[in-house]
């Protein structure tokens, strides 16, 4: 159901209706729920109107007040105004009544402790008054559970080996994937979050719209930047292809919220303004860009969306943000009350269709199976967040701007959760670490082949080049491999999101099991590190040495010693200058290039000397995702330049 415009609003208003129809005091609106039950307290009539009254009551009243009200109704023996026969049959209706309130709307029972209070009044009265078998309809399991979505795959999939590379994953797999996180998402979203937003206006303090507000924005910035994190405008092409082809397998599932996330970030002007790369996209790639993008067009309140959503049947995920809005606008547009303080029965009626509608998504199953592998990998890779100003800086350094090219008016993009807008990630450090612990308990499984503890370097820096940004410098203790230890720390270390979490980056040691030629002390506990080979751990950045035990809870901080390493991390940017990659806080001052700031116009983002570019166009761009580049600054570079010169070329580059 589509929200009414404000002229069907208003002729709703002005057209008069039966008055039992248009509103009811609480007293009536609940006699007339009881009258669809029968002598025997089944409901026999009225299901849809007595579900709304209990979904929707505590829009108008609190619950408790509504639960007190019932108390109220229910006839005591000792009542002369009420005759034995109403009294008969009005106290299994009453009881019926809330038993259906319990097995279908239990969540208001758990979070409202009012509530609570007043069952208990309600029950203890039926308990003197009333029979057992009363009483016991109050103690009644659910009828619908909650559900349960499981991440077993089909046989045929859960023994299969599975490629945590992005070059390998299908697009229809990855939009499988995204589908699932999606699906799961909305079945976490009870219709008391979709009130609380409503009432409130913010997704504050409702952890289950957030995570969904937060998926949709990760989607949308996640493949910004992994088409900006290629370096050649071929290979970015190649990317924005690839997403496309994803964008269509959502459409062709049904999945509307994560479509508007894919297509937001391929119409984000960090991806738009990329000239070079626009030129190399097929026509049938432009053209099916622009067809999903009128699709999801606000143009006349989304009307082609809805036409087109209202046509769907079984598995389908609305675009949330759209549907909130909704809520909101009937919210503010239909009083709460009529004449004589009366229920407007209107009001709850339109609600209740709109979110009943949000809520049916529960009821369904994907046509689709989930890998969790994949799923942790997805999952870790959407945590990560960027400002727009990094990104932007990031986009102008691939490719700067041209003064010379007249720029091409940009195709409008959706909105993409604007009803989230400004929204920061509140990941909690622990929730980090366990989308670390789960993603690289994945990777062990698939990559460890002789179960040992390790995966070849090889393998680890494919993996980690799903990744937009490169995180740090990893080292390990054997050559050609990399533990499960090391591969932890260096997401732990690197996760981005970290800083804005909480976390000091500089407090997070990079520890390593070391074997010591000299005795050696612990750092926490002063003990004697003791031991033939491996005595203990030793920290590479700072050089904190400690037990196997004391490791997790040294109090020093990190202080990194600032050593430029010659190492390249997967997903490096490429040769270009300009370019500032965050966390690489422990590289020296002097190779630290911040992008030159300013105004968000195009005269003022993205320039760069023409020494600069002349530089970066006589450098070979040989990096892919799984092949990174050595990135070096400029002065840097001229001076290796020079050097080469008048020396053989050396395997290895040092600072």
């Amino acid at each position: 159901m589509t929200c009414p415009s404000p002229q069907e609003i208003s002729r709703v208003l002005q057209n008069p209706q039966p008055q039992s129809f248009r509103c009811a005091s609480l007293d009536e609106l609940i006699i007339r729920c009881l009258h669809n039950f029968d002598s025997e307290g089944k409901l026999i009539r009225g299901t849809q109107f007595v579900h709304m009254t209990l979904m929707m009551h505590n829009w108008v009243v609190p619950s408790h007040i509504f639960a007190h009200k019932l108390l109220s109704l229910y006839p005591p023996s000792s009542t002369t105004d009420c005759p034995a026969e109403k009294r008969g049959q009005r106290r299994p209706q009453i009881c019926h009544f809330i038993r259906e309130w319990i097995n279908h709307f239990r969540l208001m029972f758990e979070v409202d402790p009012l509530l609570e209070e007043a069952m208990g009044d309600l029950w203890a009265l039926v308990r003197v008054e009333g029979t057992d078998s009363h009483y016991q309809l109050f103690n009644t399991p659910y009828i619908n559970p909650p559900v349960n979505v499981s991440q077993t795959p089909s046989p045929s999939v859960k023994k299969r080996k599975v490629s945590l590379l992005f070059d390998h994953m299908e697009p229809d797999e990855m939009a499988e994937h995204l589908s699932y996180l999606e699906f799961k998402n909305f079945c976490n979203v009870s219709f008391l979050d979709y009130r609380s937003y409503v009432v409130h206006g913010s997704v504050r303090d409702n952890p289950a719209l957030e995570r969904s507000v937060m998926l949709c924005n990760g989607v949308s910035q996640w493949v910004q930047l992994m088409i900006l994190n290629r370096h050649t405008p071929q290979q970015r092409a190649e990317v924005f292809t690839k997403f496309i082809h994803v964008a269509q397998k959502l459409r062709s599932l049904q999945n509307f919220n994560t479509l508007m996330a894919v297509i937001g970030g391929l119409c984000h002007s960090s991806i738009s303004r990329l000239k070079d790369t626009a030129s190399l996209l097929s026509s049938d790639v432009t053209k099916t860009l622009s067809e999903l993008t009128e699709l999801l067009s606000s143009y006349s309140n989304y009307s082609n969306y809805r036409r087109v959503y209202s046509e769907c049947t079984g598995f389908k995920v609305p675009i949330l943000g759209v549907h909130l809005k909704d809520l909101i606008s009937l919210n503010e547009a239909l009083p709460d009350y009529l004449e004589d303080d009366k229920i407007n029965l209107g009001k709850l009626q339109h609600l209740y269709s709109n979110i009943s509608d949000l809520l049916a998504i529960h009821e369904c199953t994907p046509p689709f199976e989930a890998n969790k592998d994949l799923l942790h990998l997805l999952t870790l890779s959407l945590d990560l967040c960027y400002t727009e100003d990094e990104i932007y800086e990031l986009s102008y350094a691939k490719e700067p701007k041209n003064p010379k090219i007249q720029p091409v008016a940009p195709v409008k993009p959706p909105v993409v959760a604007e009803w989230g807008s400004g929204l920061t990630p509140r990941l909690d450090p622990a929730t980090i670490s366990k989308h670390v612990k789960q993603m690289v308990d994945s990777i062990m499984k698939n990559y460890d082949l002789n179960m040992d503890g390790y995966i070849s370097l090889d393998d680890f820096e494919k993996i980690a080049a799903n990744f937009p940004f490169s995180f740090c410098t990893h080292e390990s203790d054997r050559e050609g491999e990399i533990s499960r230890e090391e591969i932890t720390s260096y997401f732990m270390r690197g996760m981005s999101v970290c800083a804005k979490l909480g976390f000091n980056l500089h407090n997070l040691h990079n520890f390593h099991e070391t074997t010591y030629k000299r005795p050696t002390f612990c750092d926490s506990c002063g003990g004697f590190l003791w031991g033939v080979i491996k005595q203990g751990y030793h920290c590479k950045d700072c050089g904190v040495n400690c037990h196997k035990h004391c490791k997790d809870v040294v109090g020093t901080e990190c202080m990194k010693r600032f050593q430029v390493t010659s190492s390249s991390c997967p997903c490096t940017p490429g040769p270009i200058s300009g370019l500032h990659t965050k966390g690489n806080s422990w590289s020296s001052e002097e190779e630290a290039f911040v992008f030159p700031n300013g105004n968000r116009s195009e005269n003022s983002k993205g320039q760069t000397s023409s020494d600069s570019d002349a530089e970066a166009a006589t450098l070979s761009d040989r990096s892919t995702q799984t092949d990174p580049g050595v990135w070096t600054p400029v002065a840097k570079r001229k001076d290796r330049l020079h050097s080469q010169k008048q020396h053989p070329p050396l395997e290895k580059v040092l600072p």
